[in-house]
């Protein structure tokens, strides 16, 4: 589960890596070459209430890798061939994107602070790009034989292209989207906005204008100052909620960010309570109890016999999972049962 942080040069992403992480990448290094890399868990309270009522040996929360990527120039944008080859490539290995925008001002920038414009230049870098990658692959296709079912689909994908429109705004059915993710385009990522404002800034929100247009793209958009969160991660719990009432907000944006790009890689996560662990599975959305069950292991999965459910809610109301099968809060589902987030699960299976 890989999230790359996209977006022009100068926009901060690496800072708002760095306040992700804990790390201390270099700010404004910019390499084509080589990403940042840094798994962060995502905070999950479902997880520190369970370690209250079970006390276990440790507690363990899902993660996510986040890829600090480096942006082309925005002056310098607008390649005829897209991006560079070489940032594509880092991109292409992320599950989804967040493109952050600058909305302070710097001093190193030669333009003003405009979330709209980048917005809409960004998005036009990853059309071109896939472009460019489909113009290619429907020139080979002319000359293959029976190629005519993926030619009409790559035809389609050039036409919604062309009229500047994003992948992940085109209707495919399963089979056509099974075909298309081989190809890892750009413009197909699932992809968040994350604003990236100054300490002004940050009681405002996002403006109206950077919201509209999100809202026209059905794109979700956070606002955070990424430096000033920077600062509150490094400081104590007690100086972070001083730091927090004096800049006007109630809590770190780190948190709702992280959630909401798990979110955004369509993932829920099914939970473990014992003595030993409690523990957070990340799997996607949709995935039946047979498939969550080969997580934890293999063997459970090959040899699954049922899965025993709670709700996490009813666990907790109820205070133990005897107590919950007394109430009748505790079920028994099979191999095609589709888990729900927050189901608190014990897999039986064959030895």
């Amino acid at each position: 589960m890989k999230v790359g942080i996209v977006g022009f040069a100068g926009s901060g992403k690496t800072t708002v890596f760095n306040t992700l992480t804990g790390l201390q990448a270099e700010v404004g290094y910019g390499s084509k070459d080589k990403a940042n890399l840094g798994i962060i868990k995502v905070p999950d309270g479902r997880i520190d209430r369970l370690g209250e009522l079970y006390e276990p040996k440790k507690l363990v929360f899902a993660e996510i890798s986040f890829i600090d990527i480096a942006g082309p120039e925005g002056e310098r944008a607008g390649s005829e061939q897209g991006l560079d080859a070489r940032i594509v490539q880092h991109m292409r290995e992320a599950d989804a994107l967040v493109h952050v925008l600058r909305a302070f001002e710097s001093p190193l920038l030669s333009s003003p602070a405009d979330p709209v414009r980048d917005l809409a230049g960004f998005e036009e870098e990853l059309i071109l790009t896939d472009l460019v990658q489909i113009e290619k692959r429907i020139e080979r296709l002319k000359k293959e034989r029976d190629s005519q079912r993926e030619r009409d689909l790559m035809d389609r994908c050039h036409a919604h292209l062309t009229s500047e429109l994003p992948l992940r705004t085109l209707e495919f059915t399963v089979e056509e989207r099974t075909t298309v993710a081989g190809f890892r385009f750009l413009s197909l990522k699932p992809l968040l906005l994350l604003l990236n404002v100054d300490e002004d800034g940050i009681a405002r929100g996002v403006p109206a204008a950077t919201s509209e247009l999100a809202a026209a793209r059905s794109l979700d958009i956070l606002a955070m100052c990424g430096r000033a969160e920077m600062d509150i991660s490094q400081l104590t719990p007690d100086e972070q909620a001083e730091f927090l009432s004096d800049l006007g907000i109630s809590e770190p944006a780190r948190d709702r960010f992280v959630q909401a790009a798990y979110r955004l890689l369509n993932l829920i996560s099914f939970l473990t309570a014992g003595p030993d662990e409690c523990r957070a599975w990340p799997i996607p959305a949709g995935t039946t109890a047979h498939r969550a069950a080969g997580t934890i292991h293999t063997d459970i999965e090959k040899r699954f016999i049922k899965a025993n459910v709670v709700r996490f809610e009813d666990l907790v109301e109820l205070g133990s999972i005897p107590k919950a099968k007394e109430a009748g809060k505790l079920r028994i589902e099979g191999k095609e049962y589709v888990v729900q987030d927050g189901d608190v699960i014990e897999f039986q299976h064959n030895a």
